[in-house]
């Protein structure tokens, strides 16, 4: 085995467990089992799966030997857990997001639930491709997928998802943050 070879069976792997981590937590936040968690859980699954998918990015483009993806079964039903994180997320659920900054300042709605589901849609189908024996085949799913399509709506969640956090931690009323402010000041 080269380095080369090496190199990307290292990359797999690191992508295939952090794909695990986030498959999990995203259906344990949908479980409604610890709402009190969920933002926390979320903000760390996305950004450790952007760190993954930037790690992908960084990769020179990886080609499978073959020129078809190989069929691995149907895709999974994504659809209840899509439906499960919406109720997780009633009425906040919605966000405004910028189709291409580059482009332009076009704004189109999108869904935190539709986001986290696309993402682990296309993680679960990598993770299929490297269960199978395919780790080429998983590392260019992997890779292609981040550049057309998850790594934007990851990064676009992520920051919807701080944004959802920060608001939770830091909007309160002026006389409850002004008895904070002076009780942090006493000696």
């Amino acid at each position: 085995m080269t380095r080369a070879d090496a190199d990307l069976r290292d990359i797999a792997e690191s992508v295939a467990t952090e794909a695990r981590s986030y498959l999990t937590t995203i259906t344990e936040v949908a479980s409604g089992a610890n709402p009190d968690a969920s933002l926390p859980l979320l903000l760390l699954a996305v950004s450790d799966m952007l760190a993954a998918g930037a790690r992908l990015g960084a990769t020179t483009d990886v080609v499978p030997s073959e020129r078809f993806e190989p069929d691995v079964g149907p895709d999974p039903d994504v659809e209840p857990l899509r439906a499960n994180l919406a109720n997780v997320f009633e009425g906040i659920d919605e966000y405004a997001e910028v189709v291409d900054p580059l482009l332009g300042v076009d704004v189109q709605p999108a869904s935190v639930s539709g986001d986290l589901v696309a993402i682990a849609g296309a993680l679960a189908q990598g993770l299929r491709h490297y269960e199978t024996g395919g780790v080429l085949e998983a590392l260019w799913w992997w890779q292609f997928s981040y550049l057309s399509d998850w790594g934007e709506r990851a990064s676009s969640v992520l920051r919807t998802l701080q944004t959802m956090l920060a608001h939770l931690r830091l909007d309160v009323e002026d006389d409850v943050a002004a008895e904070a402010e002076y009780d942090a000041l006493q000696p």
